[in-house]
Parts: structure tokens; C-alpha cells; sequence
């Protein structure tokens, strides 16, 4: 059996490609009884899965001191929309390590983005 042929899913076209480290806004869609609404999570990208499925990532952020993990599948129709805030200079793939970290201890230094001169 080979799990492509079950699964029929589509790229979403409004999730540009992410890396570990890079702090982000997600807007997802959310249903509550018979009405919807859009709710932002903003955070650090933790960690990010490939998979024949699509995959997913997981968003990290601090609520009221309490941290807060989410997890998006990369080929969901309830992700409207994923902001890049700004890209993370990190030096490996899972992130784990900031859940032991607080305050500015947690933070992620800034990749130098060079723009192309034409």
C-alpha cells in the first residue's frame, strides 16, 4: 500500500517557505459553532516536518508567561494566511531548546537578508 494514493491534497498557496528560527504570524481559521473567524498566532518556528501527508509546522510563542505550542499542517485549507515577520539565524533544525529558555535569554539572533543588485 502507499499512502500517496489515499491522500489528495493540495499545496496552500499562502504559506511561503519557512525555516527554523524564523518568527511568524499565522492566521488561521477558526469555527466555533456555526460561526468562523480568523485568529492570529505569532511565534518562532520550532520545528518542521516533511512527510508524504505535506507535512506541518510548529509555532512556539510565550502567553502570559506560559508557553504556547501550535502545530499547522502545511496543506490545510483552515491556514489562510502565514507572515514572515523575520528570518531566524539558527544552526539546527529543531528547536527544542528554547522551551528550557526565558525572557532574553529565548531569543534568536536576525539573518542578514542581502537584496540582489541588478
Amino acid at each position: 500500500m502507499n499512502m500517496a494514493s489515499f491522500v489528495e491534497a493540495t499545496e496552500n498557496p499562502d504559506i511561503p517557505t519557512l525555516s527554523p528560527g524564523d518568527t511568524v504570524k499565522v492566521s488561521a481559521k477558526i469555527v466555533e459553532g456555526d460561526k468562523e473567524r480568523i485568529q492570529v498566532f505569532s511565534g518562532v518556528v520550532i520545528k518542521i516536518r516533511q512527510g508524504i501527508d505535506g507535512g506541518n509546522f510548529t509555532v512556539r510563542r510565550v502567553a502570559y508567561g506560559v508557553g504556547v505550542e501550535r502545530t499547522f499542517p502545511f496543506r490545510s485549507p483552515l491556514v489562510t494566511k502565514v507572515d514572515v515577520v523575520r528570518h531566524g539565524k539558527t544552526r539546527r533544525a529543531k528547536l527544542y531548546y528554547l522551551r528550557g529558555l526565558s525572557g532574553k535569554a529565548a531569543r534568536i539572533k536576525e539573518k542578514r537578508v542581502t537584496k540582489d543588485k541588478k
